[in-house]
C-alpha cells in the first residue's frame, strides 16, 4: 500500500464525512465524527540489528556485515480525524487516521565490515523518521456519555531517512502493523481530554546504497517502536 502522508489525512476525511452521510442518528453521543491532537507525547524508534553484505569494487570481493543503531527518542505530537458507529449497547466501531508530523530526534547507526583485506572496517552515520501515519479501527466501549475506552488496530507507514560521510541522504519508505489502547474523558459537552499508547511493528525491506567510493551495501530495515500521547479532542 503506497500512501502519500501529504494526501491520507484528506483521503480519510472523505471516507469519514461519506460514511456519515449514510449513517443513522444514534443516541449513543460518542457515536460520530471527531478530530483530536495529541498535545504532548513520547516516543521511541527501535531499529533491529541486522547482516548483510558490502561489495567492495578496490578489493575485488563481496564481504559480510552488520548493522546497528541507536533509539531515536524523543517527544511527538500528532493529529486525528475518526468516526464511531454504534454496533449494540455501549460497543463502538470507529475508524480512524492519524499523523504525526514533522522529523523525529536524529540516532546513531553503525555498520561493520568483517574480514576484508584491511581489516574489520567501521562506517557511522545519522538516522531519523518522518511522516508518520496511520488507518485504524477502533473497537470502543462507552461506560456512560462521558467515558470512553478503545483498542486500534491498523496500517503505519513511515519515512527513514539515513546519512553518512561516505554516501548522499537515502530515504526508504517503510510500513507494517500498529496496535493501540485509549481513554477519552468529556471535559465539556463536546471537548474531551484522551490518553494514548501505540505499538508499531515494520515489516523488514531490503535496501541498497551505492557509497561515495563506489562500494555497494545490501542491508534490512527493520524496527519497532512505540509512543504515548496526551491530547484533546472535538466529539460532533
Amino acid at each position: 500500500m503506497r500512501t502519500s502522508p501529504r494526501k491520507f489525512l484528506a483521503l480519510a476525511a472523505t471516507a469519514i464525512i461519506t460514511s456519515g452521510a449514510w449513517a443513522q442518528s444514534n443516541p449513543n453521543p460518542w457515536a460520530g465524527a471527531y478530530v483530536q491532537a495529541g498535545l504532548i507525547g513520547y516516543e521511541s524508534y527501535i531499529p533491529k540489528s541486522s547482516s548483510g553484505t558490502t561489495t567492495i569494487p578496490a578489493f575485488g570481493n563481496t564481504y559480510s556485515n552488520s548493522s546497528t543503531a541507536t533509539h531515536a527518542n524523543g517527544p511527538v505530537a500528532n493529529i486525528a480525524i475518526g468516526y464511531n458507529f454504534e454496533i449494540k449497547d455501549n460497543y463502538l466501531l470507529g475508524f480512524g487516521a492519524a499523523l504525526y508530523p514533522g522529523h523525529s530526534r536524529s540516532a546513531n547507526t553503525t555498520l561493520t565490515t568483517l574480514d576484508t583485506p584491511r581489516g574489520t572496517l567501521i562506517g557511522t552515520g545519522t538516522y531519523d523518521v518522518s511522516n508518520v501515519f496511520s488507518f485504524s479501527l477502533l473497537p470502543s466501549y462507552a461506560f456512560d456519555a462521558n467515558r470512553l475506552a478503545y483498542l486500534k488496530i491498523g496500517y503505519a507507514g513511515s519515512t527513514l531517512n539515513a546519512n553518512a560521510s561516505s554516501y548522499p541522504q537515502q530515504t526508504s519508505r517503510v510500513s507494517g502493523i500498529v496496535y493501540g489502547a485509549g481513554y477519552k474523558q468529556m471535559i465539556t459537552e463536546s471537548i474531551y481530554g484522551f490518553l494514548e499508547g501505540n505499538y508499531a511493528v515494520n515489516k523488514a525491506k531490503s535496501v541498497s546504497v551505492l557509497t561515495d567510493s563506489g562500494s555497494t551495501i545490501n542491508s534490512t530495515l527493520n524496527a519497532t517502536g512505540y509512543d504515548f500521547l496526551i491530547g484533546i479532542g472535538y466529539r460532533f
